[in-house]
């Protein structure tokens, strides 16, 4: 009866051999996926190693930039402060140039004035003496004259362009009595500077301002001896 009982066969080694299939790619699974979480962090850890190696390097380009920006302000800032500072020199140059070139200007007209000045003079003084020497010709037997007529005489006093005159015959009660005056010839202008005895001045002063309007001795020498009598009475 056993013999009839009919061949069971349920596969269980067919599912054996499926189950370990299985479970051999599982495990490939499995482990293919190791590898790649593995790879995929290794490779985010690189990534991230990179991404700060990176940053590092463009906060040192930024610090080297901001570095250059900061020496090329400064290099502008030297340059300007150097360009007002050329500038001010140059003001200051022009300026002094300026001063210069005015007081130049000033001196050579103060020069021209001076020489102008000295020429007028120099010709003034020469006339002078052309008009000296004229009078004097005349006055060699002009003096002569008055110095007999009205007992006079002509000495020198040590001064050059000074002469001093000496009437006697003045006074009536001693005719050796002597007056005097000096007479000063330097400039232009006579002048009478000492007088023996006191006579006043407003006679003086009209005699000798005759004399440099008319440079005329005679009647000078009139006036004069006529004042030195008056003071001798």
């Amino acid at each position: 009866m056993a013999d009839s009982l009919p061949n069971i066969n349920f596969g269980f080694d067919d599912l054996r051999d499926r189950m370990a299939r299985f479970t051999e790619k599982f495990d490939k699974f499995i482990d293919a996926g190791r590898k790649r979480v593995l790879e995929e962090r290794n490779h985010f850890h690189m990534n991230v190693a990179q991404l700060q190696e990176d940053q590092r390097l463009r906060k040192r380009e930024i610090e080297s930039l901001n570095q250059k920006a900061s020496s090329h302000a400064q290099a502008v800032d030297k340059e300007a402060a150097e360009t007002a500072e050329m500038h001010a020199a140059i003001a200051s140059i022009s300026q002094h140039r300026d001063a210069r070139a005015q007081h130049r200007d000033r001196i050579r007209s103060e020069t021209a004035a001076v020489r102008k000045h000295i020429a007028q003079r120099l010709s003034a003084q020469q006339q002078h003496a052309r008009d000296l020497d004229a009078q004097a010709q005349s006055n060699v037997p002009e003096l002569d004259f008055w110095q007999s007529y009205l007992c006079m005489r002509i000495e020198g006093v040590g001064i050059a362009d000074r002469l001093k005159f000496i009437f006697t015959h003045l006074d009536e009660k001693n005719w050796e009595r002597e007056a005097s005056f000096d007479l000063d010839m330097a400039k232009s202008d006579y002048r009478v500077v000492s007088v023996k005895p006191k006579v006043e001045v407003e006679g003086i002063e009209r005699c000798v301002e005759k004399l440099n309007e008319t440079r005329d001795l005679g009647p000078f020498l009139k006036g004069m001896r006529e004042a030195l009598a008056t003071a001798l009475k």
